[in-house]
This record gives structure tokens, C-alpha cells and sequence, in this order.
């Protein structure tokens, strides 16, 4: 199984920077899981359109990224597909035109997608001009890292199935 994860966000708007931040955590945490050659792995700054090409030939594809909703600063969020379709719904991704957006255009348009999409919301609380993420989101960065280092793991255990 090829799997692709991407830390997605916007690095000079503060906690948007919190998906490409919660990557690099885990690579450093869990560095053996990060050298895995069915792993593709990359952060990218507001990929928009350009997210369908980069997940384009994964068999899954994890994608990591800060939200807004009512919940509190620092909450991990785990949704799949369909679950992210619903959630854009009632809540916005940081950046405007997000995952969800562009995933639902994907379907519309009959584009092949990866059978297997997970995104890994970090709720973000400040997303003014800046380099530093928050303190509550910067607290949950561990959390993250493992919700990711679990995540591939349920990923690679289907692959052996």
C-alpha cells in the first residue's frame, strides 16, 4: 500500500501553520515509521487544486491540517471522507477553499482518488499574521503525532490483511 501524508497549511498565518508543524513533530518522534518506503511524505503550503495531484496513485492518503470549529484550541479531529464532507458543512477549513472543497470537487468530477482518506484536523485559535502557533495548539503537537503514528499503522495493518 502507498501512502501518502501531507501537512498542509499556511505557515505566516499562526496556528494555519499547525498541520506542516504536527509533520515534522512526528517524523522527529517516530523516525523509524517515518523512513518507511510506502510512505510519501511532504508539507505544502495551501495546495488548493493542486492537493488532487499530489494524492493522485496513493492507495491513502493522510492529510493533516488546522480547522476551525466550535471546539476547543488544540482539539485532535479524525474524520474520514465522508466525515470531512459533513464537517465543512457546519465548519470552515482555516485557509477558505480546503480539503473538503476540493475533495468533493474530485467526486463530482469522477476524479480517481485514493481509496483511502483520513484527515487529521488540529483546531486552530489564532490565525492572524505570525510564524508562532499557539500555545494550546503547540501543547497538542504530541497527540497529533501519535493520532498520525496510529493512523499509518491501521493504514499498513490493511495492506497485510
Amino acid at each position: 500500500m502507498k501512502i501518502i501524508i501531507l501537512g498542509i497549511g499556511q505557515s505566516l498565518r499562526s496556528d494555519d501553520g499547525a498541520g506542516m508543524t504536527a509533520i515534522l513533530h512526528w517524523k522527529e518522534t517516530f523516525p523509524t515509521t517515518a523512513s518507511n518506503v510506502a510512505l510519501s511524505v511532504s508539507e505544502i503550503e495551501l495546495p488548493g487544486l493542486e492537493l488532487l495531484n499530489l494524492i493522485e496513485g496513493f492507495d491513502a492518503a493522510i492529510l493533516v491540517d488546522a480547522v476551525q470549529s466550535s471546539a476547543k484550541p488544540g482539539t485532535i479531529h479524525k474524520l474520514n471522507e465522508k466525515n470531512i464532507l459533513g464537517f465543512s458543512e457546519a465548519h470552515q477549513s482555516a485557509h477558505g477553499w480546503g480539503v473538503a472543497e476540493t475533495l468533493q470537487l474530485a467526486r463530482q468530477l469522477d476524479i480517481d482518488l485514493p481509496k483511502y482518506i483520513l484527515l487529521i484536523g488540529i483546531e486552530g485559535e489564532n490565525f492572524s499574521p505570525g510564524i508562532s502557533l499557539s500555545q494550546s495548539v503547540l501543547a497538542a503537537m504530541g497527540e497529533a503525532a501519535q493520532v498520525i503514528e496510529d493512523s499509518i499503522k491501521i493504514f499498513l495493518d490493511i495492506q497485510e490483511q
